[in-house]
């Protein structure tokens, strides 16, 4: 029994250190995250105006590691306000909560960059082509947007809904500092959680998390992919601690952020009731292009 304790205190130490390294640096990105948050509606309201770059400008707002942005599009695609193009390509940028804890961690800079920009490309990439393909099978038939299907209670800053809370409650009646401190608790939690199961895992099976990159290559991003589709940030947070251990390739890790659009897919579903079919092949096609953008990056043998 005491060596059961002796491990448990190593575990939850090591955990414990691990979580606290990240803190500060978290704390710094979260205050630029939480003021995008509180002005989402200026950027929102431009992309109403400005269909015709929705991708590029739905890629742009998807790299910034919130999931404020994948719900409030969600929204916006279910009223018909934004093109099916935008919103994958949001769901595609998006990386919730990777890029704080890489960017936490000086070692993996390089990893960071290149990610941010392979997702942003690809998004808008696969955004316009998917409009374009959207638009054949339509006759090219414009997307309408008419204020009269606008969300009957729009988004706020932060990319809730009024009705959904209180507004003297709400996130957007606290300053940036205050929802910056939220934000790195809520994460350095699930960071503290996912260390210890990694690090049990490690102590007492004697499993090497480095051994799952003994899974083909080729293989990886159709995993990384599916636990990507997780609808919680807490995937993004395991998918990310997992290659910072050496569990999976670079490729793989890719793949899961760029199916990880947070809980937007939720609301998707949520809000769009009476089309599962449509739901469905959006979430289809999120999987298949995240699959595809890992496979190619692990056939290149790209190693970051």
């Amino acid at each position: 029994m005491g060596e059961f304790f002796k491990e448990l205190f190593k575990v939850l130490g090591d955990a414990s250190i691990d979580t606290l390294k990240t803190i500060p640096i978290l704390f710094g990105v979260y205050i630029l995250v939480s003021y995008f948050e509180h002005n989402t509606h200026r950027y929102l309201n431009f992309l109403r105006k400005a269909k015709k770059y929705g991708p590029f400008v739905g890629a742009t707002v998807g790299i910034v590691p919130q999931c404020g942005f994948s719900v409030a599009m969600a929204d916006l695609y279910n009223k018909k306000s934004i093109s099916i193009g935008t919103l994958i390509s949001v769901f595609i940028a998006t990386s919730d909560e990777a890029i704080p804890i890489l960017f936490s961690n000086y070692n993996f800079i390089l990893p960071l960059l290149c990610l941010i920009a392979i997702k942003f490309v690809y998004a808008i990439i696969c955004g316009y082509l998917i409009d374009f393909i959207v638009n054949i099978k339509r006759k090219k038939q414009e997307y309408i947007i008419d204020a009269a299907v606008l969300p009957h209670s729009e988004p706020c800053e932060c990319g809730h809904e009024d009705h959904d809370h209180e507004h003297s409650n709400h996130c957007c009646a606290d300053n940036i500092f205050i929802d910056a401190i939220k934000h790195t608790l809520k994460i350095a939690l699930f960071i503290f959680i996912v260390n210890i199961v990694l690090n049990s895992i490690i102590e007492w099976s004697g499993f090497e998390i480095t051994s799952l990159n003994q899974i083909n290559t080729l293989a990886q991003p159709f995993i990384s992919s599916l636990i990507g589709l997780i609808p919680n940030c807490a995937a993004s947070v395991l998918l990310v601690e997992i290659y910072m251990a050496g569990g999976m390739t670079f490729g793989a890790l890719l793949s899961g952020l760029a199916t990880g659009a947070g809980v937007g897919l939720l609301v998707l579903f949520k809000h769009n009731k009476n089309a599962i079919g449509n739901n469905l092949l959006i979430v289809g096609t999120v999987y298949i292009l995240g699959c595809i953008i890992g496979v190619i990056v692990n056939l290149f043998h790209v190693v970051l």
